[in-house]
């Protein structure tokens, strides 16, 4: 019997390039192509370690300009490359609500809500990344309209609060991560500017981080702080981490965890990376950070 995969149609059907690689050193570089269903440009990032779990994509906003609503039944994350702008999100029958952001800001339109995004500049346009769930959900229902056209409204994850969008997280108690590292936060102004809070405890060295949970969604991210001239202890997990360096200068050694900790038998997969690289390590791979800057 023949494997449907919807996801991999339905990228035929956007008519953008997709790239596949480990990893992308500066997704500032990376050439996009007019985009029909957004009416920006754009380029998805089927990034290998991603294993269809997740993807991402690139989407550059005119000078000026404004994207076409959207709204999908999958989850999805934002995160600004460059530029200053506005989103507005809204459901069926509610009032609209808009909120600014900036280089740097990371943000989660609500499963199903109508979204618009707007270009604050008149001379630049915008360039951000999205990491979504769209692979798995369009796979479970192989149904297109279902995830483009369906009207439900999901109340208990967003409802027009007027304060959803604040600035202001809750830091929230966490059996697997602890308070107060873990926030409940749907819109962050500057992740390069948050607060972090040291961590010497997780096995992992000295480093400062924060995790988040936006949107009720499964996905979740967090912010990682790495001092300068120093390395992460290789640890391995799960498919569909996208690690987008938000400053700083090093790479990653990559191997399958069934070569054990020293790597016996197999050579390493190296991944440089600088400001506004990507890159996904793939399913029980362990990888290891090491800053130069």
């Amino acid at each position: 019997m023949e494997r449907i995969n919807t996801y991999e149609k339905w990228l035929e059907m956007e008519g953008l390039p997709v790239i596949r690689e480990y990893g992308i050193t500066d997704l500032m570089m990376v050439q996009l192509e007019p985009w029909a269903r957004k009416g920006g440009r754009g380029a998805y990032l089927n990034l290998l370690g991603a294993e269809e779990n997740v993807d991402a994509y690139l989407c550059e906003i005119p000078p000026g300009g404004t994207l076409l609503p959207q709204r999908h039944l999958y989850e999805e994350t934002i995160y600004i490359l460059s530029g200053y702008g506005a989103t507005t999100v809204w459901v069926e029958g509610g009032a609209k609500q808009t909120f600014e952001w900036q280089e740097g800001s990371l943000f989660s339109p609500p499963l199903n809500t109508w979204h618009q995004h707007f270009n604050g500049q008149s001379d630049k346009p915008v360039r951000y990344i999205g990491v979504t769930r769209a692979p798995v959900f369009m796979n479970l229902f192989h149904d297109l309209d279902f995830i483009f056209h369906n009207d439900f409204i999901f109340q208990k994850r967003f409802s027009g609060e007027v304060d959803y969008f604040s600035n202001q997280a809750k830091i929230i108690v966490d059996e697997v991560f602890g308070d107060p590292k873990a926030c409940e936060a749907n819109f962050v102004p500057d992740c390069r500017t948050f607060g972090l809070v040291e961590d010497r405890k997780g096995g992992m060295g000295e480093i400062a981080q924060a995790f988040f949970e936006m949107a009720d969604n499964i996905m979740t991210m967090h912010i990682h702080e790495q001092p300068s001239g120093t390395y992460k202890k290789a640890h391995h997990h799960g498919p569909g981490a996208h690690l987008i360096c938000l400053s700083g200068q090093g790479y990653s050694l990559m191997w399958p965890v069934t070569s054990g900790i020293n790597a016996e038998g197999v050579e390493r997969v190296k991944v440089d990376w600088q400001k506004d690289s990507v890159f996904s390590p793939p399913d029980k791979w362990f990888h290891q950070h090491f800053v130069t800057s």
